[in-house]
């Protein structure tokens, strides 16, 4: 009898979940149960209380709502029998993460903590603990902390620790009562299988992990601020398991909730950037795999381990046994496309659009591909979200150069496209300047699949080949993947990542080359690109790290 796995795939809007057979890696069935609160910038919900700058949290109820909803969904939509499902594995947005107490309940289900920002999850994108990072990077590197050197040179707000400082300074009420600091993706699988098992994989890339020596010492979390001394044996406390390890069994409850057979294999929770690695098919180095949505996060394997500016990590294990995994990123993507098309593009666009029966989206990448490299007159820093990789800086913000009375709606797309490629290569220069060797690309998610355009130029901008996923849910199938490794050969599954990346991973035919004559203009903007990038981005000016602070002081 066929069988098969559910891989789950945790994003910043949604929660997706994919039926997959593990014979070819082919979707069976998939649905996706949009977050009832969806992100949380402006308002806790049910209250008047309103966030600050650069707030972005969720409700935990709400990935319990993507488990119960999504699960039987799949299942009735492919027909299967639920005992032929073996296993079930999650990916997630990291690092999202939350305060729990004993009994691994969220703080904001507490009714007396519910009105508390701090007591709810902090998304990946929650960029307020920013000062808190500052303190982190700035005292570690006075310490000549080595570890500071294996993500980049900084660590960022995004991560774990500055979260948590952050919960301490603010609110250290909610500190003293949470009694672990989890990841979402470990919080999920524990309301699966009944207990918690933290990853090795966002311990190493968000909460400055190392699989030789563990976390930075007591005297430098001592040295950030005395009430820390004690933070990683006991709200960060419990052992860590490598990525594919089997974390328990589903729960009866779950079971009922879900209609799958209580007691199959749940895999430890993993990073949804990273589980696509393997769904490509990439077990080796030399190969860069981009996630390509909101944001985009860059994995490479390498064989050493090497320091490489602005990187987010480098972790043994970290993505494929045997490697070291590394991981860079851009904050805003996809993003940028959508705040352009949302904020700035006309309505007399969206009309033509309309009556083309064209999203705006496709109507403005069509328009767009009419121009050649560098006829726009237009040039951008792709910062509306802050800078990931390599200069690790939220402060930073957009920028858009060369604008007439004559630039058209298409033109100004073009240059936000060219600028996120630019970005990536930026990123790709940092890894082979280091000895980190980026051949050839390899990219998934929702952009690849709809923006040919875009691919194109991040071919021609890069000078490299680029290989799309066949699959359009790249992450949950790595996920589901890895649910084939936890439940193991016995139970009709896999031995390790590489035999079911050899049978289910999944990529094009069609591979997109960059145009030579292409190449060569762009490699002349890049050289524009590179100067913007230095004299906003390494304090050559300051501006926009001012123009916020006058923001805020106007509020």
């Amino acid at each position: 009898m066929p069988k098969y796995t559910i891989g789950i795939d945790f994003g910043t809007q949604s929660g997706r979940a994919v039926l997959v057979s593990l014979s070819d890696g082919k979707e069976i069935a998939d649905h996706v149960t949009p977050y009832p609160h969806g992100v949380i910038d402006e308002y806790l919900p049910g209250t008047h209380i309103k966030l600050g700058h650069e707030w972005a949290l969720q409700h935990p109820g709400d990935y319990i709502e993507v488990i119960k909803n999504s699960v039987p969904a799949v299942i009735r939509e492919s027909g299967i029998d639920p005992n032929d499902v073996i296993g079930i594995g999650i990916d997630f947005t990291s690092c999202t993460m939350l305060p729990v107490d004993s009994s691994l309940q969220p703080l904001c289900f507490h009714e007396d903590l519910k009105d508390n920002p701090h007591s709810w999850v902090k998304l990946w994108k929650h960029h307020a603990a920013q000062d808190e990072a500052n303190k982190i990077n700035a005292i570690a590197e006075r310490r000549g902390e080595k570890f500071l050197a294996r993500y980049g040179g900084k660590i960022s707000s995004e991560w774990m620790i500055a979260k948590i400082w952050q919960i301490l300074d603010e609110a250290p009420e909610i500190y003293e009562r949470t009694d672990l600091f989890v990841e979402a993706t470990d919080w999920v699988i524990s309301q699966l299988t009944g207990k918690l098992m933290r990853n090795s994989c966002t311990a190493g890339y968000k909460s400055i992990w190392h699989k030789q020596e563990g976390y930075p010492s007591k005297e430098f979390f001592k040295a950030l601020d005395p009430r820390l001394e004690n933070l990683t044996e006991t709200k960060l406390r419990g052992e860590l398991y490598p990525v594919g390890t089997k974390a328990g069994t589903l729960t009866k409850e779950m079971a009922e909730s879900t209609g799958l057979p209580e007691g199959i294999a749940v895999a430890v929770g993993n990073v949804d950037a990273h589980v696509s690695v393997p769904a490509m098919g990439v077990v080796e180095p030399g190969k860069m795999v981009m996630v390509m949505g909101t944001s985009i996060c860059h994995m490479v394997l390498g064989t050493e381990e090497k320091e490489v500016e602005g990187m987010c990590g480098v972790v043994e294990d970290g993505i494929i046994p045997g490697f070291y995994g590394y991981e860079a990123g851009q904050s805003a993507v996809g993003d940028i496309f959508e705040w352009y098309v949302e904020e700035g593009v006309p309505e007399y666009v969206h009309k033509q659009a309309r009556e083309r029966g064209l999203s705006i989206h496709q109507y403005l990448e069509e328009r767009a591909a009419e121009y050649r490299p560098g006829e726009t007159g237009l040039l951008a820093l792709d910062w509306w979200n802050g800078n990931r990789s390599i200069l690790v800086n939220t402060e930073l913000s957009g920028l858009l150069l060369g604008l007439t009375l004559q630039t058209k709606p298409e033109e100004i797309y073009r240059a936000l496209l060219e600028a996120t490629a630019f970005g990536t290569k930026m990123i790709i220069d940092a890894f082979n300047d280091n000895g980190v060797e980026v051949k050839e690309l390899y990219a998934c998610g929702g952009l690849p699949q709809k923006n040919r355009l875009l691919m194109q130029i991040y071919a021609d901008v890069t000078n490299l080949p680029i290989k799309i996923a066949a699959s359009k849910q790249t992450p949950a199938l790595g996920a589901a993947m890895f649910a084939a490794v936890a439940a193991g050969k016995e139970a009709g599954g896999f031995q390790n990542i590489f035999e079911a990346a050899e049978k289910m991973a999944r990529i094009k035919d069609e591979v997109i080359r960059p145009i030579p004559e292409n190449v060569k203009i762009y490699q002349k903007l890049y050289q524009e690109y590179k100067r913007l990038h230095d004299y906003f981005g390494r304090g050559g000016n300051q501006v926009m790290k001012k123009l916020k602070e006058l923001r805020n002081l106007a509020k």
